[in-house]
């Protein structure tokens, strides 16, 4: 697989070398010589380049990239390598950094985004589903379908707690695609009988979310002893903008 990585910070380079060691072809276009210079280290083909020019991106070859990553410090070339990515090189995959969760509503398929990355995101998903026990939890979007994956700790008072998948009566567009139970993982069939307590990883669409937080969610309030959710967490600080094309 050839992948193109536009920002040659801390994320950029990582991700370098991590497909890099796993035999894939990797290039990365950094502007500042400086911070550049890290992919000589890693091994990885580079280039001291303004990711953000068009001309730069047909040096680089992009027409032929299976993947475009956007990984720099700044959520506006991210868009802009995002969107000529996807426009005038028709890159099959495009994967965008998002700095600032207040800049995400704008990294969608119109700026030519296929996935879009929020790490403060991830954080508090990841976090509210790591202290929640009843609630429903929404892990990732799928930008490219609008799907969600939504887990779901099966509270004592769950309306599927005892019933086998089969009879959930889960929607045409909902599909439980994994539980949890014990820290083992139990591949989902129709006779797999839920129980309180199992993490259950559902992949949904936007309109039958509803639907499924109505099939595995208990109304009203939790049986005595159980709390659903510690107290908030103070919210994410948000970074100061980086340098143009560099990746934090």
């Amino acid at each position: 697989m050839k992948v193109f990585i536009a920002g040659a910070g801390n994320v950029g380079t990582y991700l370098a070398a991590d497909l890099h060691r796993a035999g894939h072809e990797v290039l990365l276009m950094e502007i500042d010589p400086e911070v550049a210079r890290r992919g000589a280290a890693l091994g990885v083909q580079w280039m001291v380049r303004d990711a953000c020019e068009v001309s730069a991106l047909d040096a680089a070859g992009l027409a032929t990239a299976d993947v475009v990553v956007a990984a720099t410090g700044d959520d506006e070339d991210n868009l802009v390598v995002s969107l000529l990515a996807k426009q005038e090189f028709a890159v099959p995959r495009v994967v965008a950094r998002v700095n600032h969760p207040k800049n995400h509503w704008l990294f969608n398929r119109t700026w030519g985004v296929d996935i879009a990355v929020s790490t403060p995101h991830l954080l508090a998903a990841l976090v509210e589903e790591a202290v929640s026990v009843g609630s429903l939890v929404r892990i990732l979007q799928l930008e490219s379908s609008g799907a969600h994956l939504v887990e779901v700790t099966l509270a004592p008072g769950s309306p599927a707690a005892g019933r086998e998948l089969a009879r959930l009566g889960m929607p045409r567009e909902a599909t439980v695609v994994a539980v949890v139970r014990r820290a083992h993982v139990v591949v989902p069939r129709g006779d797999t009988v839920l129980e309180p307590g199992d993490e259950v990883l559902v992949l949904t669409s936007p309109e039958s979310e509803d639907a499924v937080r109505s099939l595995l969610v208990a109304e009203g309030k939790p049986p005595a002893g159980l709390s659903t959710s510690r107290p908030p967490l103070p919210p994410l600080p948000v970074p100061p903008p980086a340098g143009p094309s560099s990746g934090a």
